[in-house]
């Protein structure tokens, strides 16, 4: 029996505060499209957040084409579609509700189409037990099928495009494309800095004490900070920064960077030395950047989050050596927790050589598992010919 191949897909997706859920499925619909020749529409309900990443975006358009995808409006109306109009694959994106009405009509329209809850990203083992499996849906034609990204082969694996590693590589080789990305960023003498660092954060109380820290650090550091929460915070504690971009604070020069293009952001990540990232999408892309990284996860009540981490921390610390191990685990701690870096940043800087092997060794391991996108059409296309039994 051959298989039938996805033709059309649905993407639902709604922005969150802080971009990364619009960012991942931003990112899919363009993969999908362009390298898996599927139509894609994602549906999105906020298109003024979405040009923020998207500079191409036009929020008074309710309907656009954009690189390959076709970009739709959700509105708490939602609009009658024809039969036609129905995909072979719906993806319910990060914890988003499609609407009844279309659920509605999707499931009389097309019981043979596929269903999939793309959710959140996690290392934690649970997560192998329920990747892939179906949950019916009481009064449809169709079974929801749970989809969940991660770091092991027993999960749908992460975001990649093709020769996305390949092509950061050659870049943080080549020193002319590194001085023409930082004079396009408007930061025409980074390349003079000993240690480039970007920042991407939640809130940090302790955002002046690290500001401070990297201050005392023998080595010129040129710290970028992209638009946000942080970026805000840095104003309140230096006004002038209200008016400028930068600041230089001895040898430390703090730059403050507009919203980025996704794919100039990738390189942003190739581009420094130590990358300090938060949610979902910027870890990913700072796995495929290959340099030393921080993750602050997103913060959940009760801390737990923190769980999370923590299993992230085993799998990714798992081959490394015990001192570099610790130092790294006990990083991602205190930068979750708010808590002063102060004695553990000299020892990151001093042992950045290892770290970036470990780094480095980690992504081969990465990179021997299928992407995200592949493995999920995959499936989705298995499903056509498999009996639909969801008991």
């Amino acid at each position: 029996m051959s298989v039938r191949t996805i033709k059309r897909c649905d993407v639902f997706c709604t922005v969150i505060d802080n971009f990364g859920d619009i960012g991942i499925c931003w990112r899919l619909s363009r993969q999908m499209a362009a390298e898996h020749n599927i139509a894609v529409t994602l549906w999105v309900d906020d298109l003024q957040s979405f040009q923020r990443i998207c500079p191409e975006i036009n929020p008074q358009s309710a309907q656009q084409q954009q690189f390959g995808v076709l970009i739709r409006l959700w509105q708490a109306e939602f609009p009658a579609l024809t039969a036609d109009e129905f995909p072979d694959l719906l993806i319910e994106a990060l914890a988003c509700s499609v609407p009844t009405s279309y659920l509605s009509q999707f499931s009389a329209l097309r019981p043979d189409a596929i269903w999939l809850n793309l959710e959140y990203l996690s290392a934690e083992d649970w997560v192998h037990g329920c990747h892939s499996l179906a949950s019916p849906q009481a009064g449809l034609n169709l079974a929801k099928y749970f989809f969940f990204p991660g770091f092991t082969t027993q999960t749908g694996g992460l975001l990649r495009e093709k020769g996305l590693v390949e092509n950061l590589q050659t870049f943080s080789q080549d020193v002319p494309a590194q001085q023409q990305f930082w004079a396009q960023a408007g930061v025409v003498d980074a390349m003079q800095y000993q240690l480039k660092i970007s920042l991407f954060c939640y809130q940090q109380q302790a955002i002046a004490d690290f500001v401070g820290q990297l201050q005392q650090l023998p080595q010129s550091v040129l710290l970028l900070v992209p638009e946000g929460v942080v970026a805000q915070q840095l104003r309140q504690i230096w006004p002038e920064l209200a008016t400028q971009t930068s600041i230089t604070i001895n040898r430390l020069r703090l730059e403050l960077l507009p919203f980025m293009p996704q794919p100039h952001y990738d390189y942003l990540l190739a581009a420094c030395d130590l990358n300090f990232v938060r949610g979902e999408d910027s870890v990913i892309r700072a796995h495929w950047a290959g340099k030393p990284m921080i993750w602050q996860i997103y913060r959940q009540q009760e801390q737990a989050h923190q769980v999370k981490l923590q299993a992230f921390l085993d799998k990714y610390l798992q081959a490394a050596p015990a001192a570099i191990s610790e130092l790294i685990r006990q990083l991602h701690i205190r930068w979750d927790l708010e808590q002063s870096l102060a004695e553990l940043m000299p020892l990151l800087i001093e042992n950045m050589k290892e770290i970036t092997e470990h780094q480095r060794q980690w992504q081969q391991f990465l990179l021997l598992q299928q992407d995200l996108v592949t493995n999920l059409v995959r499936f989705a296309e298995n499903k056509f010919i498999m009996p639909r039994n969801f008991s």
